[in-house]
């Protein structure tokens, strides 16, 4: 009499391969008709938290990959994805590969012609290969917890339709130039990471809502004009770093509605208009676009020596005298059009080359002048 042998028992029986093969039997989807496309199939294909360390194990060339719609490969120890599998996925859609153990993508990802939804995070990347800016169609990369150094430099010229750009806890310096160029982002978060400056040119993302690029610590320490140009933004967060200015133009966000700055040694403007609220900060910095508000700032090296009349009118006669102010002792010397006056000039042995010293074609003309 032969026993029945159930798929559970076979798993505490075998070991892979034969075990993986049967848990990915198990784990394949049927396929379900999408009632919003006619003729479309889609196929779930689920290997995800299986411990696996290779793929060819698992998967065997006697299933069609190519319709798979749905790769989930996460929470495994997978140290690279092979290009030949990855070639052969021309309909995914959605690839998860998070929480492995992964230190390159494979370059034939440009081939995913048809993904939409990428996540690499938790893993050990350093880069994403350039050819990522060949899935046109990608709408979502998520490349959290990894060890990047940089991205593509040009993947914002490609990625047209991305909405979702998440880089956080990275080691990341730069922000390409071309990140300007996704106006269908919604969010971008690139906190917790060595950002030194953001593109200048942000205002072309025109659809961005979500924008954290806190926690970057030491090393963010200005924003550019241009977020405040960012029409769509509802929330910033700049919080945590070495930001002493906000740009005015932030006052022009009329649809922002939260704002994070705390953790950053800001001068202006002034943490007790901060802690009054938005609104009255966005107030505030609309006032110092229209110059309504004295700049905090000390006053310049010209004001300092009018105090000390430097420039003042006393002594015209030439000579020069000294005065003592708050200590110090200060020369009152001459202003420059009473030393080109014909009385000094006459004082000065009736020189009119010692006068064409100060003409004003002399003092506002370029260096050549003087080399005639």
């Amino acid at each position: 009499m032969y026993k029945c042998v159930g798929i559970e028992d076979m798993l505490k029986q075998q070991q892979s391969p034969v075990r993986m093969e049967m848990k990915k039997k198990k784990k394949i989807s049927s396929f379900k008709k999408d009632e919003k496309s006619v003729g479309v199939d889609e196929q779930v294909l689920d290997l995800s938290g299986m411990s696996l360390e290779i793929l060819p194990v698992v998967i065997s060339p006697s299933l069609n990959i190519t319709l798979v719609t749905t790769l989930d490969l996460s929470s495994n120890f997978l140290q690279s994805i092979p290009e030949s599998l990855t070639a052969r996925l021309l309909n995914v859609a959605v690839l998860d590969i998070h929480s492995n153990e992964l230190k390159s993508l494979p370059n034939s990802i440009g081939c995913l012609s048809k993904l939409k939804v990428l996540n690499v995070s938790g893993n050990h990347l350093q880069s994403l290969p350039r050819t990522i800016e060949n899935c046109r169609s990608l709408e979502e990369l998520n490349a959290n917890f990894n060890m990047l150094i940089r991205l593509p430099d040009t993947m914002g010229f490609e990625l047209n339709n991305l909405k979702k750009l998440t880089v956080n806890s990275n080691k990341l310096v730069l922000l390409p130039s071309s990140t300007s160029h996704l106006t269908n982002l919604r969010i971008l978060d690139a906190r917790l990471n060595c950002l030194r400056s953001l593109p200048d040119d942000l205002e072309n993302l025109i659809n961005l809502e979500i924008l954290n690029v806190s926690q970057n610590f030491q090393y963010l320490t200005t924003i550019p004009y241009s977020v405040g140009l960012l029409l769509s933004l509802v929330e910033l967060d700049v919080s945590y770093n070495k930001i002493t200015t906000l740009p005015n133009s932030i006052g022009c966000l009329g649809k922002l509605q939260k704002l994070s700055v705390e953790g950053n040694p800001l001068v202006s403007p002034p943490m007790e208009v901060v802690e009054q609220g938005l609104e009255k900060l966005k107030v505030y910095l609309r006032q110092m676009i229209n110059g309504q508000h004295k700049s905090s700032v000390k006053k310049s090296w010209a004001a300092k020596l009018k105090r000390y009349s430097t420039f003042s009118r006393a002594n015209v006669n030439g000579n020069i005298n000294y005065q003592q102010k708050e200590g110090y002792i200060i020369p009152n010397y001459n202003r420059i059009e009473v030393l080109a006056s014909p009385n000094y000039v006459h004082k000065q042995k009736g020189s009119p080359t010692f006068m064409g010293m100060f003409s004003p074609r002399r003092i506002f003309s370029p260096k050549s002048y003087f080399t005639r």
